[in-house]
């Protein structure tokens, strides 16, 4: 298995995009069905935040201040879904207002693709393996304690406060 930090947030990111399929190809009336698959995304999204949050982009507005402004947006980024993933995670899934996951999935896709088709390939460039490896293995570590439910206000407050420091 690779530590490489960029494979890792890839495998992620598909991972993602199979549960944004999986809640797009449910029937209508499954809200149960629903319901479980937002679960997850909630999930998957709280732990990949964090991970990004916490390990790669501290590390490469560090090592890389040329992407300052991609990590400045990506923090935004990060706050949008975390706030929709905060509403969504105390929302029934017969709620008319969780249409919200449609929200969500567009603008994690978008930021997806912004990622893996323009950030990646600076990053990989501006660091060396040695370095992206270092990454990876301390965002596995910390994957292990991640949280894994959005909590208000200490995640939403930490990317914020991030950005403005």
């Amino acid at each position: 298995m690779s530590t490489d930090a960029i494979v890792l947030l890839r495998e992620d990111h598909n991972e993602i995009r199979r549960l944004f399929k999986r809640f797009e190809k449910a029937a209508e009336d499954a809200t149960d069905t629903k319901g479980e698959i937002v679960e997850g995304i909630i999930e998957l999204l709280t732990v990949h935040t964090y991970l990004e949050n916490e390990v790669m982009y501290p590390e490469v507005r560090r090592l890389l201040p040329d992407l300052e402004d991609d990590v400045l947006e990506s923090y935004e980024e990060h706050h949008v879904a975390d706030l929709l993933v905060l509403e969504l995670a105390s929302m029934e899934p017969d709620a008319e207002r969780f249409a919200k996951v449609t929200v969500l999935i567009e603008n994690v896709t978008h930021h997806m693709a912004e990622e893996e088709d323009d950030w990646f390939p600076k990053v990989r460039s501006g660091l060396g393996r040695k370095q992206l490896q270092e990454l990876g293995a301390r965002m596995t570590e910390l994957r292990k304690t991640a949280p894994t439910r959005p909590t208000q206000p200490a995640a939403v407050k930490k990317a914020i406060d991030a950005v403005i420091a």
